[in-house]
Formats: structure tokens, C-alpha cells, sequence
């Protein structure tokens, strides 16, 4: 091999070993996400419930992580709790008042590494069109290609709470629930 062979393999290699993964979008799969809540009702039980009706995309790069970002759009009316009463009732004015406010949104601000597949996400979540801070411990469960569909996938698990009555849902506080309890689960792929 020529000595200019060989400068020009060692310059490839030096730059192909610098390179940095670029952010990859993903697109929300409303089929495999939940956004669950969880409150206290009177102090006697503890309810769940969730919605079923969310799209969006996470913006995830391992090697940057502050180059994340997410949003959310969740419809209100697709809110479930297994009870068809409570459902509807969710849904009127002196709750979600879904007929009013459609959508609740989040966008995030802030994604910081927390070290062992673990993210902190910090961002603006609208629901009834007051728009508050909101915080979430994340878990990165897995990047790669999806087994079934073969495209670039990413799943997350986040929590976090939120005092239900700063966004205007204040209904029979302080008695149930002021805090609500937010589990979230998502997949998200590559589309093409």
C-alpha cells in the first residue's frame, strides 16, 4: 500500500471514528402508548385511569441527550377508567371540559442525562389552556430495530405528578385527589 493510500485510509478512519450520531425523530405509535393517571378518591381508594388517544414525536439522541425533545398531543375524550359514568363525567365542564378544551399538550423544555438509561424531562403541559412547568423521570427501555415492522424504534417509560387544581380541575378538592399520579408509556418509530 502507497504511503498516500495509507494517509488517506487513516484520515477516513480518524473521521468516520469522530463522527456524531445524528437526533433521530421518532413518530408516536398511539397503539403501544398510555398516558395513565392515578388519583386518590376520598381518601378510601385509588383510581386509574388513562387516555387512549395520543400522537406526537420523541426526538432522541443517546449520545447528546440534551438534543431531545418531545411533544404530545392527548385527547380528552378519549379518556378511560373502566367506568362508562366516570368517563363521561371526566369529560364535562366542572372536570376536563372536553367539549371546550379538546387537547391537553405537552412540550418539553429540558432533557438532562441522569446517568444508567435514566433522563430528566422538564415542559410546558397545557391542559384547559393554562400552561404550567412539568417534570418527569424517564427510562430509556429500548433503541433499535423494531422486531415485527423492522424500522428504527425507541420505547420510554416516564412519571411524574401534577397538582390537578392549578390547572383549573378543581372539583371536590381538596377531599379527592389534588395530586395526580402520571405513568407513561411509549413506542415510537422511524417512518419512512
Amino acid at each position: 500500500m502507497s504511503i498516500r493510500l495509507l494517509a488517506a485510509a487513516l484520515v477516513a478512519a480518524s473521521l468516520s471514528a469522530t463522527a456524531v450520531a445524528e437526533p433521530v425523530t421518532y413518530t408516536i405509535d398511539p397503539t403501544h402508548t398510555q398516558i395513565k393517571f392515578t388519583y386518590s378518591h376520598f381518601g378510601y381508594s385509588t383510581i386509574t385511569g388513562r387516555f387512549d388517544a395520543t400522537e406526537g414525536t420523541v426526538t432522541y439522541d443517546a449520545e447528546n441527550p440534551s438534543a431531545s425533545s418531545v411533544e404530545i398531543t392527548t385527547q380528552i375524550a378519549s379518556v378511560s377508567t373502566g367506568v362508562a359514568k366516570l368517563d363521561e363525567h371526566l369529560q364535562k365542564d366542572d372536570f376536563f371540559d372536553a367539549a371546550t378544551y379538546p387537547t391537553a399538550t405537552f412540550k418539553s423544555t429540558k432533557v438532562e442525562d441522569a446517568g444508567d438509561g435514566k433522563l430528566n424531562l422538564t415542559g410546558d403541559l397545557t391542559i384547559k389552556d393554562v400552561t404550567l412547568p412539568a417534570s418527569f423521570q424517564v427510562t430509556v427501555n429500548k433503541v433499535g430495530p423494531h422486531p415485527m415492522h423492522k424500522k428504527p424504534s425507541a420505547g420510554f417509560d416516564a412519571t411524574g405528578s401534577i397538582e390537578r387544581g392549578a390547572f383549573g380541575i378543581t372539583t371536590y378538592l381538596p377531599a379527592t385527589g389534588p395530586e395526580v399520579k402520571l405513568d407513561i408509556t411509549i413506542e415510537a418509530s422511524v417512518e419512512e
